[in-house]
């Protein structure tokens, strides 16, 4: 059995797929995929059912969005709810438990693939970086929980999921730009900065793309543009890395034509994830 986080929440079986119509039911099955061969506990799904205003009958319901969830389980599981609440769905002392085998779930699938891309980018194997991050990005179906009411709990790990997200896109545009594949990034960059209008390492990215395609003055306007946007809604300058790369892009500083070496290494001292933002 599969299960699925990484856009609308999946369960999937080896014969059928299920799907849970009410929101609350899936808000808890969310609960329990996030946290994930841990205990939740029956207060955190409280809290993130009714947050301060639950009502007396909070435990029991609980309990019967529980007994839900087993049936479901069973049905996709091809097995009675009595070995679900045993091996699959348990119940703890404090809540319950999800039991969830290795690569079943989108999430790990998606973090293991991230770390070792970001390892791999880390000591400059650039290509095997953006295969595993197109592996890690392939995880996602749409926006993480895209159909689950997110109360106070889910919604801070759905903010946490979506950066992840972001985190690793940038991770892979900058192992394929140190691999030369400008020309083919500068579309998906382009869209990025509009969705992401003051974030300064896409933008340092398209920047690097627009210039190493010979396109050094709308390289320039993409830096003119982050500078008014960031000094129109948070009143900033652009980081001093920023400034470094545009500087080079004026003078058209031979260390930005391309790397040179395989891992790159040529142009990391102007511009490298982490450190613009």
């Amino acid at each position: 059995m599969e299960f699925g986080l990484l856009g609308p929440i999946l369960i999937d079986g080896q014969d059928c797929t299920a799907l849970l119509a009410a929101a609350k039911p899936r808000k808890v099955l969310a609960l329990l995929l996030l946290y994930a061969n841990q205990v939740v506990p029956v207060t955190a799904i409280m809290t993130e059912l009714w947050d301060a205003t639950a009502p007396r009958s909070a435990q029991t319901t609980v309990q019967t969005y529980i007994l839900r969830l087993r049936k479901l389980l069973a049905t996709v599981a091809g097995c009675s709810p009595q070995q679900v609440s045993r091996e699959l769905l348990k119940t703890k002392s404090s809540g319950y438990l999800l039991q969830v085998g290795p690569g079943a779930l989108d999430l790990h699938r998606f973090d293991q693939c991230a770390a070792k891309g970001r390892r791999a980018l880390s000591v400059g194997d650039n290509e095997s970086a953006a295969r595993l991050l197109d592996d890690a990005l392939e995880c996602w179906r749409g926006p993480a929980l895209v159909d689950v009411p997110a109360g106070q709990l889910l919604d801070a790990q759905v903010t946490r999921l979506t950066e992840a997200r972001l985190t690793a896109l940038q991770q892979r545009i900058e192992a394929k730009l140190r691999l030369g594949y400008h020309h083919e990034l500068l579309g998906e960059i382009s869209a990025l900065t509009t969705e992401h209008p003051l974030h300064e390492n896409l933008h340092a990215q398209l920047m690097l793309a627009l210039y190493r395609c010979g396109r050094r003055p709308d390289a320039l306007e993409v830096f003119h543009r982050l500078r008014n946007d960031l000094i129109n809604e948070l009143g900033l300058e652009p980081s001093a890395k920023m400034q470094r790369l545009h500087q080079a892009i004026l003078v058209a500083d031979p260390v930005l034509d391309g790397p040179q070496r395989a891992d790159g290494l040529a142009v990391d001292y102007i511009f490298r994830l982490g450190q613009l933002v």
